[in-house]
């Protein structure tokens, strides 16, 4: 009987040793990126797509990526009504030209507009095996700043939820 439970014993302490495997799954929330959904300013209730848009972070050569299987400049470009951008995670503004018609063969058509948001920062734990993520808050009172000029294609900006914290709503609506 003592064997047994001696046994019992030692078996039972080889397995208190094994901690959980930590690895953070592909599916647990990370760093949110800002979503901004475009609008027809004429008609502010109709969604409406952009065309060959690039967006390109302050101080960047490349694009941010829309369309990861692309190659070229494929990859930089999207013709949606919403798009997700990074925010920078270890300052507190982030500036970004948004070029219409990128690449356009007439140059007359490329229209770009440059547009700094405004925000705090907090990181968030997430779990051992995650780490953090940084959730952000867009500034109350200057949220972003847009040059507003005769031939600039952004007419309007509206921040709908200044609280990004998923990527699951609208945070910016712009209206051209």
């Amino acid at each position: 009987m003592r064997k047994i439970i001696l046994l019992v014993l030692v078996f039972a302490l080889s397995f208190s040793s094994c901690e959980k495997d930590d690895i953070c799954d592909a599916n647990t929330p990370t760093t949110p990126r800002m979503v901004i959904t475009f609008y027809d300013f004429a008609n502010p209730s109709v969604l409406k797509n952009v065309t060959d848009l690039k967006v390109v972070g302050a101080g960047l050569t490349d694009g941010v990526i829309f369309n990861a299987t692309a190659s070229g400049e494929s990859k930089f470009l999207t013709s949606g009504n919403t798009i997700s951008i990074p925010l920078k995670t270890n300052e507190d503004t982030t500036g970004f030209s948004f070029t219409l018609n990128s690449g356009n063969s007439n140059p007359a058509l490329v229209n770009v507009d440059n547009i700094k948001f405004d925000y705090t920062r907090k990181d968030v734990f997430v779990s051992r095996a995650c780490g953090f993520k940084t959730v952000f808050t867009l500034n109350a009172t200057n949220s972003y700043t847009h040059t507003i000029a005769a031939d600039k294609w952004i007419k309007y900006i509206s921040v709908e939820k200044s609280n990004i914290e998923n990527e699951n709503e609208t945070h910016i609506k712009i209206f051209f």
